[in-house]
């Protein structure tokens, strides 16, 4: 992701082997091709997980090796090419002197030779992509017997920055968890987003049989409400 590579442009403006032979021969710079990338997520993904996959990688893909503007440019034409804006993406593109041996985005170079290689993920959804579910569907989970299972505590990273302790019981779902962290927090279980290890937790699976390990944190994405417009006086 964003590594240099000991490659140059030549006068007919192709990328070349390095001189030692070791690089791969890219050919020339070829347009953006309009066939959006196919693939399958490991998980049914919802339009909520997606755009947090892309936002991590847009918020790390800078620190990494290659240039800023290089990267803001790429991520505006991927925006473009999904959006299919296909002669703005293109326009980007040039204007930031990117080369794409293969005419698509998940391989690209900078003038300088610099390597940038965008996921799928950030092109195009997944084909298992899947609805939100409401609260109304959610209702569904039925309640733990009372005092069942044992109680322990779990270590939650929040998006807004906080890190907590919640008493929860091992017979807990994930939903009946969000609902506790509701009643410490107030935030709505519907603006909770549950990962481990990268794995969307969802509203049914029990805490029994995550099996995270002590004193290992779970992250909270919070997706903020959108607050209702002020009304404008006559």
């Amino acid at each position: 992701m964003g590594g240099c590579v000991g490659t140059h442009h030549d006068s007919s403006g192709s990328l070349n082997e390095n001189s030692d032979g070791t690089g791969v021969a890219l050919g020339r710079n070829q347009p953006l091709k309009k066939d959006k990338p196919k693939w399958k997520s490991d998980y049914p993904m919802t339009d909520g997980q997606l755009r947090s996959k892309r936002d991590e990688f847009w918020d790390t893909a800078p620190a990494f090796e290659g240039r800023k503007e290089i990267w803001d440019a790429l991520k505006a034409a991927a925006h473009a090419f999904e959006s299919n804006d296909h002669e703005l993406a293109q326009a980007i593109i040039d204007g930031a002197s990117i080369t794409l041996p293969h005419g698509a985005l998940t391989e690209c170079y900078d003038e300088l030779g610099n390597r940038y290689q965008l996921p799928v993920y950030c092109l195009a959804p997944p084909v298992n992509m899947i609805e939100e579910k409401s609260d109304l569907e959610i209702l569904d989970v039925p309640d733990p017997p009372p005092n069942s299972g044992h109680e322990c505590q779990l270590r939650l990273r929040l998006s807004t920055g906080k890190d907590l302790r919640l008493t929860v019981r091992s017979t807990d779902t994930v939903h009946h968890m969000k609902r506790r962290l509701h009643a410490e927090e107030s935030v709505a279980p519907a603006s909770q987003r549950w990962f481990f290890s990268g794995r969307p937790l969802t509203d049914k699976m029990k805490l029994e049989e995550l099996k995270i390990p002590k004193d290992y944190v779970v992250q909270v994405i919070v997706s903020q409400p959108l607050q209702n417009p002020t009304p404008v006086e006559n």
